[in-house]
Parts: C-alpha cells; structure tokens; sequence
C-alpha cells in the first residue's frame, strides 16, 4: 500500500512539473529545404507523400514531414507533384499537383485551402510580392492568374500552346509562359494580365527554361535536343544553339526529351543543364556567350530538374544530390525517414529565424544579377 502510495505520489508531482511540448521547443531558425513528394511523377517509392524538410545548415538532415493534401478523389491515391512555390513575407508554401493547387501556412503547418482548378494544374510561379500566382493549366490552353491569398482566379491568359512551364520575372512585370505545343515562348504583362508579345520560335517545343536576374535573356531546353538553345527576351529573337559536346542521346525514362532541366547560379557564372541518358549535369561558363562547355558531373539516377540555393553555394538536381557549386564535389545526399532515396523536380529553400520565414528561394534556376554587366 505504501509503494503503491510513493508511486502515485512521484506520478503527482512530475505531472506539476509537466513535459516540454512542440511549443516550447527552441523556435526554428536557419536554412530549410522544402521538397514537394511525390515529385517524379506519382512515384512514392522516391519520398511518399507530402512535404519532406531538411536542415541546410546541418547537412541536409531530414527534419519533418509536413501532409499535405493532393490526393486522386477518384482513387484517393497522391496526385504527382507538378510544382511548389513559396512567400515568406506571408508566411506560405504552395504545393500543385496535376489537378489542384494548395496553400500551407508555413509556421503552423496547417492546410490553409486547396482547390481545384478547370483543366488542371502544371508548373507555377509566385510574382514577388507574394500576392499574385500564375498557374498554367494541365497541357492545356490556358494560364489561370490567381490571387495568392483566396487561390480565386482573377485573369486567364490563352495562348493555346499547351501550358506547361511558368517563370516569374524579377521585377515582377512580367511572367515567361511556354507550353509543350509550341516552339513561341509567351511573354504576360502583369499590370493588364495580358499577352504582351512572343519571343522565336525556337527549334522545338520549349520545355524547361531559365531567364537571367535583368530579363534580356532565356535558356530553353527543347524537344531533340541534348543542350539548350537562347533568345533574346527583348527583340524577341532566338540567339544561339548549344549542343553538348562528347555524349550522345538514347532512350530515356521519362519527359521525352534529352535536357529536361537548366539553372543559372544566381551569380549567372554558369548554367547547368541535364542530361537523363548520360546521367549527368554538364556546366557552362555562362560568363561568354554563347556559354562554353567545361565540365560533367554524375548523377545516381537520370536527372529531370536542377536549382540552386538562395546564397548559390548548393545546387539541387531532382536526383537527390547536393552539390557544393565551387567545389563540384557531393556534400549530401537527400533521404528521408525511411532511409529511402529522395528524389524530387519540386524543392526550394526557406530560410527561418525564431521561427518565422524570412526569406524564400524558388524551384526555378533563375539568375540573380539585376544590375548591367
């Protein structure tokens, strides 16, 4: 009687005394990396389902995984990832898959709002501000314009070349839309949410590209092509055509086309563009023009994305690697609380400080440099 008294005694006291909770852990503070799963395709077996966070500061060490919704109503099964954005300023992340597009606010971690959206979803960009999404519908004629906050759409653009692919410019004046059925990458004037003018036609149907920090130049991987090829975003005129030298084409798992993936380092000192036959990331000296071929990186699986840190000292292709960009040496590879390889087209950097976003990157390898060279 008298243990079983102690006992309950002990228990009593302790519960005064209480258990440190998830508030009263110590704030986040410091670099994060968000990757969207399932973010090759609908393949879960690279990640599973939802938002997959790591500690940039601490090696890439997998801190949490975040739900998110996205799911098949048909099937109930996760929809494949089509894209991710992010705000810090309020404080949310949006995830895109195939037919929806979702809000999570990003301190609590909750589901804000999903909804979906008439011919499906693909590829989005967030203008600067944080305030506007332009959404470009699944392959299919249009880009939806919405407000960030409700996910209501406020615009459509039309320009019927199979949307796809979406770039926000820096000064938030313009939006870069290109689609899988055209060779014309379209460029929206965002103060009437219009087609303002064309720039091409490229070679191919454009796949993904990139746009330097001052917005006179693209670099667009095209179908057939193992490289990329560049236009003048001004004069709206195609440019040069670069082909990787010292490796052939072949057949490949998946996208159908040889490059599926360009980044510029934020410095614009090189672009890095994909290779999926090869397994590779091959780097250009983005400092001449047209970019001169220096080296090859391997990769463990064929690379269909690549993006770069917010301070450009990472690189992140859609493998799982992470390259230290002056280096070119591996200093982590991205797993998660299984163990499993991660692999993802979808990821970007937020940065935090006791607890609250302060600053966000993007998933697209878009240059930085706004002033003239």
């Amino acid at each position: 009687m008298r243990h079983r008294l102690f006992i309950a005694c002990v228990a009593a006291f302790l519960s005064c005394l209480g258990t440190p909770s998830r508030a009263e852990e110590p704030p986040a503070t410091g670099r994060r990396l968000y990757v969207a799963e399932p973010g090759i395709r609908d393949y879960l077996e690279y990640g599973g389902h939802g938002i997959l966070v790591y500690d940039i500061d601490h090696g890439h060490k997998f801190l949490k995984r975040i739900p998110t919704g996205g799911l098949d109503p048909k099937t109930g099964k996760p929809l494949n990832v089509k894209g991710i954005c992010a705000d810090a300023t309020s404080g949310r992340v949006y995830v895109g898959t195939t037919q929806q597009m979702m809000a999570i606010d990003l301190v609590t971690e909750k589901l804000l709002w999903e909804k979906r959206y008439d011919q499906g979803c693909d590829r989005m960009s967030i203008s600067p501000d944080g305030k506007v999404i332009y959404l470009p519908s699944f392959e299919g004629p249009t880009w939806h314009v919405v407000d960030a906050r409700s996910g209501d759409v406020i615009a459509t653009i039309e320009p019927k070349s199979g949307a796809h692919n979406t770039v926000y410019g820096r000064d938030g004046k313009e939006v870069y839309l290109a689609g899988l059925k055209s060779p014309l990458l379209t460029i929206a004037d965002t103060s009437t949410h219009t087609a303002a003018r064309t720039v091409g036609p490229f070679a191919a149907a454009i796949r993904p590209f990139t746009v330097n920090g001052s917005q006179t130049l693209i670099f667009a991987n095209v179908n057939e092509l193992l490289g990329f090829e560049i236009g003048d975003l001004k004069s709206g005129k195609k440019l040069h055509r670069v082909e990787v030298q010292g490796f052939g084409k072949g057949p490949i798992k998946r996208h159908g086309c040889p490059s599926h993936g360009i980044g510029l380092t934020p410095d614009e000192k090189e672009l890095w563009v994909v290779d999926a036959f090869n397994k590779k990331i091959h780097i250009f000296d983005a400092t001449v023009m047209p970019p001169k071929q220096m080296m090859s990186l391997d990769v463990r699986d064929e690379p269909g994305w690549v993006t770069f840190s917010i301070d450009g000292t990472l690189a992140y292709p859609s493998t799982g690697e992470v390259f230290d960009v002056a280096t070119k040496k591996i200093v982590a590879t991205l797993t998660d609380e299984e163990k499993r390889q991660v692999m993802s087209e979808k990821m970007l950097e937020i940065d935090f400080v006791d607890g609250k976003p302060v600053r966000n990157g993007d998933q697209f390898g878009i240059g930085r440099v706004t002033a003239k060279k």
